[in-house]
């Protein structure tokens, strides 16, 4: 489905954005999101497709606002019975359809919030929708519910072959979506799959959003075939490229924590490669969830993330002196437009 709505208040923004499967709206907190969900619900003035001009209750919207807004004095069957059409529906199979079959005579204080999230769906289901809105609709929970609820919204879409647009400014919501789309000052800065816009983001901005926490600025002076050759000041790094910024030119360039890599003594590096071998200090490490991050210093102070069994391995300590290496095609060019 295509979306391209257009506001004035209480935010200027002009959205086009195709909704396909589980399709993920990313962006910072005030940058729109939950506007424009609103918008598409007929909830505040604006114009555009589709439903536009209709009134709400003519919009085949399912809606799951924040908080879920179940009304606590009605069990879940009855919140479901409340947003079935004239002429009535399945409330007990859309909870069925949901994993709640056994909790039909529960009130909302009773569920859990993966539960009540649960009941909202089945209620937003209920409207028979041809667009599923969904706002922060992982916020609450913890990472065990959450990659249920995701699991269970991809496996609706496919089988309801209903388009469902997540809010989020969860990286890693967006990353588990089958299409993401980025909103910067009201409109949609980049959109695609996730990989390309994880791997290969637009700007800085929307690469500090997606995980490029190393960014550096470097001068191209040399330029071939395969990519360039930056200057990053004592150092020159190769940079796998399609893109051909003139000699001379400074670019902002970034890699990911968790493809700086550490060179291993008893694994020789190709000849390629080792022009971009940086040696550097461990300067902090911390465990994070199943892996480590390390606080490198050096020539560029870098953030590295190793998973468990490379640390493990590797048994690298605060102070060690290390050789890490930047692959090519490992380093991204950002737009200089922000």
């Amino acid at each position: 489905m295509e979306i391209a709505y257009r506001l004035t208040r209480p935010l200027r923004m002009d959205v086009r954005l195709r909704v396909s499967g589980l399709t993920a709206l990313l962006g910072p907190s005030g940058s729109g999101k939950t506007t424009l969900l609103k918008a598409l619900a007929g909830l505040i003035p604006a114009a555009g497709r589709p439903f536009g001009g209709l009134p709400p209750e003519k919009r085949r919207i399912g809606y799951l606002p924040q908080g879920y807004a179940l009304v606590p004095h009605l069990t879940a069957l009855e919140n479901v019975e409340l947003a079935l059409p004239e002429g009535g529906g399945d409330a007990p199979g859309l909870l069925e359809q949901v994993g709640l079959a056994g909790h039909a005579g529960r009130y909302p204080a009773e569920l859990s919030g993966g539960q009540q999230q649960r009941v909202a769906l089945a209620r937003a289901l209920a409207r028979q929708p041809r667009l599923l809105l969904l706002d922060e609709p992982t916020s609450a929970l913890d990472a065990i519910s959450r990659d249920a609820a995701l699991d269970l919204l991809e496996s609706l879409s496919r089988r309801l072959n209903l388009p469902v647009l997540i809010v989020t400014h969860d990286p890693y919501v967006a990353s588990r979506c089958n299409h993401v789309g980025v909103l910067e000052n009201g409109v949609i800065a980049q959109a695609g799959d996730p990989e390309e816009v994880f791997q290969r983001p637009a700007t800085v901005s929307i690469a500090r959003m997606v995980g490029f926490s190393n960014v550096f600025s470097g001068r191209v002076v040399e330029s071939g075939e395969n990519g360039v050759v930056l200057e990053v000041g004592d150092h020159r790094l190769r940079v796998e490229t399609p893109a051909r910024p003139p000699l001379g030119q400074r670019v902002t360039w970034g890699i990911r924590p968790e493809e700086v890599m550490v060179v291993r003594g008893d694994r020789p590096l190709p000849a390629g490669l080792r022009a971009n071998v940086l040696r550097v200090r461990v300067a902090r490490m911390q465990k994070r969830g199943a892996g480590y991050c390390f606080r490198l210093s050096g020539p560029l102070e870098l953030a590295m993330l190793l998973p468990r069994h490379v640390q493990d391995r590797l048994r690298l300590a605060e102070a060690a002196s290390i050789e890490v290496v930047l692959k090519p095609r490992y380093i991204h060019l950002f737009s200089d437009s922000d």
